[in-house]
């Protein structure tokens, strides 16, 4: 049986590594594309040029488009000609579209999330969009980026509810982890999960169940803390090599698939998993009541999506549930990654009951 893992080369988390990328990104090359959207030129574009510039890195500046699609990677690619490294700055849509840019152009790539909204940062992957933010598909690439650059002062004074969205998706990381490994589900990596990522998986869930919510509060006054720190290191370090190499479920088949639900959209990928948890952990009957329970609690805690009014989609049918599901359990679908057959019906009752589970969770919290 063949396992496999994949990791990224470099990955450095610390207050003030913004002000390093010059002398990283001279390490790959010394012209770079620095891509990134306006918000996020805005937030760290002072300190990312003048320390290209302190560096002697020339650069071209390229503004994202906003969605990662394959025309916006391609575009970007064109642009990378003749220079020899990409710098990719953003959430995760900006971030993906660099590291496809970057494969596209065959050149070395530095990725530098300026939200800890998911674990796109180390992985080997783009999750693709149309431009009405519908999920398309997805491309894994051979390798993960070069570098990773984490700065955790940048985390904290972004929008605390990316790194409450990013709590949402790496809290499934070690349950999906779980499901791919008792089926032995061929992962992204390229086999079956490594007694290394099921390791760093079961690691994500036990730092944000001890750390998360303290990270949550230090995020509301803007403090970079040991808390913070390894909240952000488990949002995107340990889920991404965790999903990658340990595997997905049923909480991505939600993630991924709810956006076409119009009633969705203005939820976040991470609140969208955090609901796909919730169902995942009402569909597996290998999981202790208090386990749920706990994980439940927890999620509504953090003020994440446990219900169907939390995403928007209480108004919604059950006979439009019922198609969706239907939809998402075909071939390739993450749901066939758990020991035991998932079928249409089996998912919408699930996501029903997790419904309930949210509703009595947060009724209990006076939520």
């Amino acid at each position: 049986m063949k396992k496999a893992i994949l990791l990224p080369r470099k990955f450095i988390l610390g207050r003030g590594v913004i002000s390093e990328v010059g002398t990283y990104t001279a390490m790959l090359g010394k012209k770079a594309v620095v891509m990134w959207g306006t918000k996020t030129k805005a937030a760290v574009g002072e300190a990312v040029l003048a320390s290209l510039k302190t560096a002697g890195v020339e650069y071209t500046d390229v503004h994202f488009n906003g969605e990662c699609t394959k025309e916006e990677a391609n575009r970007i690619a064109g642009i990378a000609k003749g220079y020899n490294v990409v710098v990719g700055l953003g959430g995760g849509k900006a971030i993906d579209t660099a590291k496809a840019a970057a494969i596209f152009a065959n050149l070395p790539h530095i990725i530098i999330p300026t939200i800890a909204s998911n674990d796109s940062p180390t992985s080997a992957c783009s999750v693709w969009y149309n431009n009405e933010g519908v999920c398309t598909g997805f491309d894994l690439w051979p390798a993960n980026p070069d570098y990773i650059l984490v700065d955790p002062e940048v985390i904290a004074n972004a929008p605390l509810r990316y790194l409450v969205a990013g709590i949402g998706d790496a809290m499934a990381t070690w349950f999906e982890a779980e499901a791919s490994f008792a089926s032995r589900a061929v992962t992204c990596a390229g086999g079956v999960p490594t007694m290394t990522a099921m390791a760093m998986a079961k690691l994500c869930y036990e730092t944000l169940k001890e750390y998360g919510l303290a990270a949550i509060e230090d995020v509301k006054v803007h403090a970079v803390t040991p808390a913070l720190e390894k909240v952000v290191e488990a949002n995107v370090l340990l889920s991404g090599v965790g999903w990658e190499s340990g595997g997905l479920a049923t909480a991505h088949v939600l993630g991924n698939g709810l956006p076409s639900l119009a009633e969705t959209h203005g939820y976040l990928h991470g609140e969208k998993v955090s609901f796909g948890v919730m169902t995942q952990l009402c569909l597996d009957d290998s999981l202790p009541t208090a386990l749920v329970e706990e994980t439940a609690e927890f999620l509504a805690k953090a003020g994440l999506p446990v219900c169907f009014a939390d995403i928007n989609i209480d108004k919604v049918s059950g006979e439009r549930l019922r198609d969706w599901a239907k939809a998402n359990v075909g071939d390739g679908s993450f749901v066939h990654n758990h020991n035991f057959k998932v079928s249409a019906l089996d998912l919408y009752d699930a996501m029903v009951a997790a419904d309930a589970l949210g509703k009595k969770v947060k009724a209990a919290l006076g939520a």
